[in-house]
C-alpha cells in the first residue's frame, strides 16, 4: 500500500493506488489542490514539498528536471501531477506559494 501523508492538511493521510499520479489521488480523496496548467506537467503549481520518503517516489520526469534545472523545483519539491507513488510512505507539505485561499491549513 501507497500512502501520502500531507502535515500542513491536518495530517491528511491519502491512499495513492498503483499507477496514479500523487494529483490524481489527492483528487481522488476530495482535497482541492492547485494545478493550474491541468496537469500536463507545464507549470509548478501542483507542487510539494517532501520531507520524508523521497526515496520511495518514481524518478522525476523530464518536465521536472527542466524545472529543477532552471530553478524552479527545489531537490526537495515534486510536482504532483507528474509524481507517483510505486510503494510505501512519503510526508509532504503544501508550499506556502501554492495554498488556494479557500483551503484551511494547519
Amino acid at each position: 500500500m501507497a500512502l501520502l501523508k500531507i502535515e500542513n492538511l491536518f495530517g491528511a493521510v491519502v491512499d495513492v493506488p498503483a499507477g496514479s499520479t500523487l494529483l490524481a489521488a489527492l483528487q481522488a480523496a476530495g482535497h482541492d489542490w492547485m494545478h493550474a496548467c491541468g496537469a500536463k506537467g507545464r507549470c509548478t503549481t501542483c507542487r510539494l514539498q517532501v520531507r520524508a520518503g523521497m526515496e520511495n517516489l518514481s524518478l522525476p520526469t523530464d518536465a521536472e528536471l527542466r524545472y529543477r534545472a532552471a530553478g524552479r523545483l527545489l531537490a526537495n519539491e515534486r510536482l504532483t501531477c507528474q509524481a507517483r507513488l510505486p510503494a510505501g510512505e512519503v510526508t509532504a507539505r503544501v508550499p506556502d506559494a501554492t495554498k488556494l485561499p479557500h483551503v484551511q491549513y494547519s
